[in-house]
């Protein structure tokens, strides 16, 4: 809905009030939603409409109004709250920033949300860089990748907001859905132990092929300070974009 006059006069006000700094920081966000842009949503998509679309959109335009890096996990998270519930998808994050399963609701369901942006990231292959924590408990890759079927039980969706490489001065980002379904095939993965590795505990992977032989994607299980699982090399065609984002902008 669009502003009345008297609340027009009211910001106009309100900037005259506002440090030269600050009004600095008004323009660039304000020109930031004047930028070129192209907004793409899934036909079919269930979770992305068009008010969601532009709503995520508007906010990565005022996020790089400010800055060159990418928009942050926790801020995804509230912002794709905020842009659902705004366009009449109930929505509501776990109370718990620390929650080992599923970070939001949406209509009821559990999802996890993940972000990528890594400066080698590949448009095609999908690399998540923390799925979860493996714990202190004994390392052995069978009970680690229990471990890793049983954390999927607390979801029911995965989403993955991906800051891809810019083109020139163009910013990129999609929404991607990874089925569920594709990593519960990891239930049947070919484990492996890196022998070699100097890490201790030594590292090791699941690979999960098609029936081709060709891989899917793979598990990692990382021994390191952290002790996590990555997913590695995941196949993009073989999950859903529902929407893509690029815009141009002169950043910070």
């Amino acid at each position: 809905m669009s502003l009345t006059d008297r609340e027009k006069q009211e910001l106009l006000d309100a900037l005259g009030r506002l440090t030269p700094a600050q009004q600095q920081w008004v323009k660039a966000a304000i020109h930031s939603f004047g930028a070129a842009c192209t907004f793409r949503r899934a036909p079919n998509s269930d979770v992305v409409t068009d008010a969601v679309l532009a709503s995520l959109g508007d906010r990565l335009l005022s996020h790089h109004a400010g800055s060159r890096q990418a928009l942050s996990k926790d801020r995804f998270e509230f912002a794709f709250e905020s842009a659902l519930n705004e366009s009449g998808i109930p929505a509501q994050l776990v109370k718990s920033r620390t929650n080992r399963g599923h970070d939001i609701n949406i209509r009821g369901v559990p999802v996890s949300l993940k972000t990528e942006a890594a400066a080698t990231i590949k448009d095609d292959a999908i690399h998540v860089s923390k799925w979860m924590e493996l714990g202190r408990g004994e390392w052995k890759l069978p009970l680690l990748l229990e471990l890793f079927l049983e954390h999927m039980q607390s979801y029911d969706r995965i989403f993955t907001l991906r800051r891809l490489k810019d083109q020139g001065a163009t910013i990129r980002y999609e929404l991607v859905e990874i089925p569920k379904a594709l990593l519960l095939e990891a239930a049947n993965c070919e484990l492996e132990v890196c022998t070699n590795s100097r890490q201790n505990p030594q590292p090791g992977y699941g690979y999960v092929r098609d029936a081709a032989g060709q891989l899917k994607y793979s598990l990692y299980f990382d021994g390191g300070t952290e002790r996590k699982l990555q997913i590695k090399h995941l196949r993009k065609d073989l999950c859903k974009v529902h929407a893509s984002w690029e815009f141009e902008t002169g950043g910070m």
